[in-house]
């Protein structure tokens, strides 16, 4: 049976398993979501969006779909993940499963939880209704196979003129209980007016079994609200993942939303934002270390909807051996949108001639008093600066890994955690293959 014709099947199964509210309106949306799915099947090469990722070869694994942890998971397990430097908060999940043992929620100055708790309990009726499933993609077939399973993943709400005193921190382990496990989390993060959340999420295989993780996270930037939601992916070479991240943006909001990609077989990153009011500010920054055959799709989309805009984007890639890059970023300003100000720029280096890279920014503009520029550059190393530095007592292989820690450095000053700036180096260092002289 073909995995879609399974999903398909088992999808009145996972109905029936129990803890969900059927008579809600997310019942609906789960119905119309896997009859969307049905129409739609997975997406192909043959579709524009998905030229250069191929999903075929994954898609023959014989996925389990609810996977039961046979392992107990300790703190042991999984501390080298967490950012233990910082206090926060935390929501944990084993194969798809809260675990309240290693988790710390709260519900007093805001709600930090998960998302079961809140598609079935009275209380957050409103929250759920207004916002879940408001700007997820009814195109995206991946997106509509989330909504119709989900059950489980991260509930964030803010209330207005609230400093959340401390970051999120929400992590996905899988356990490799299944040879071949496919998990289905969804996060659903609301910032109220006037406040200010920081938030870093990972998905992360504890085995060397296959695990192919289907994300979705849907954002909401109230008036003059701050996001910073930071995404570490740095993987198993059998861990593949595809994570679509809608982000709807009030007046005078400012989001920012960046990818480190590090580690995984095949990685799939779907960022969109949506303007919904003036005077908004959208960042989206992303770094890619890729070796061996990995493959990272970046895919991005900004909407300028209304005047006095702006957006900022800036995604680098470095590739090695045989792995793979792709860059689609989209930038609409529509026709009312005047005044707006967006820049895009893709940087990328090849090392070896066996790595490749696919390239392709877009602007489609609507309005005429407008500031819009994009750019693309693909290269290798400058010679003359690597022979400058050899010259200097440098030794080859570090000052390699100098100049190319220095050509991603901008996108790592853009952290603002000083503990994940930390991290971020070090993993940068690591997959660079050095270690770096001088203060993380």
């Amino acid at each position: 049976m073909e995995l879609k014709d399974k999903l398909v099947s088992s999808f009145l199964a996972f109905e029936n398993k129990g803890g969900l509210d059927l008579d809600s309106n997310v019942h609906e949306l789960r119905l119309k979501a896997i009859q969307n799915f049905e129409n739609q099947g997975f997406p192909s090469k043959k579709d524009e969006e998905w030229k250069y990722t191929n999903l075929k070869p994954l898609l023959k694994n014989d996925f389990c779909l609810f996977p039961e942890t046979k392992n107990p998971v300790g703190y042991k397990n999984i501390r080298e993940y967490l950012i233990n430097e910082i206090e926060s908060y935390t929501l944990i999940f084993v194969d798809g499963v809260f675990s309240s043992f290693l988790s710390d929620t709260t519900h007093e100055e805001c709600d930090v939880c998960v998302l079961s708790s809140a598609l079935t309990k009275p209380k957050y009726k409103m929250v759920i209704d207004n916002y879940f499933n408001t700007i997820a993609k009814e195109n995206n077939s991946l997106a509509e196979l989330n909504t119709a399973f989900t059950k489980e993943g991260a509930f964030i709400n803010i209330p207005k003129n609230t400093i959340v005193p401390k970051p999120i921190q929400i992590l996905y382990f899988s356990t490799g209980s299944e040879n071949e496990v496919l998990l289905q989390p969804r996060n659903l993060v609301v910032v109220g007016e006037n406040s200010h959340v920081q938030i870093i999420e990972r998905h992360q295989n504890l085995s060397k079994n296959t695990t192919f993780t289907n994300a979705v996270t849907e954002i909401f930037a109230h008036k003059r609200a701050i996001v910073d939601f930071y995404k570490i992916q740095n993987d198993t070479n059998a861990s593949s993942l595809v994570d679509s991240t809608f982000v709807s943006q009030k007046q005078q909001s400012v989001a920012s939303v960046h990818t480190y990609s590090f580690g995984g077989k095949m990685t799939r990153n779907n960022l969109e934002f949506y303007h919904e009011g003036e005077h908004i500010t959208s960042n989206l920054n992303g770094i890619s270390i890729l070796n061996g055959k990995q493959h990272v799709d970046n895919h991005t989309l900004v909407n300028h909807k209304f005047p006095n805009c702006e957006s900022h984007e800036l995604y680098k890639g470095i590739y090695s051996d045989k792995s793979a890059g792709v860059f689609n970023g989209k930038v609409i300003v529509q026709q009312a949108a005047q005044k707006t100000n967006a820049f895009q720029q893709n940087n990328n280096i090849l090392i070896d001639d066996g790595a490749s890279i696919n390239a392709k920014p877009q602007l489609e503009i609507f309005a005429d008093d407008v500031k819009c520029s994009h750019g693309c550059t693909i290269g290798q190393l400058d010679e003359s600066a690597l022979f400058y530095m050899q010259s200097r007592g440098i030794p080859k292989k570090e000052a390699k890994a100098l100049l190319l820690f220095a050509f991603g450095n901008d996108v790592v000053e853009k952290i603002k955690i000083p503990q994940l700036k930390s991290r971020i180096t070090k993993l940068i260092a690591e997959n660079l293959g050095v270690q770096l002289g001088f203060d993380l």
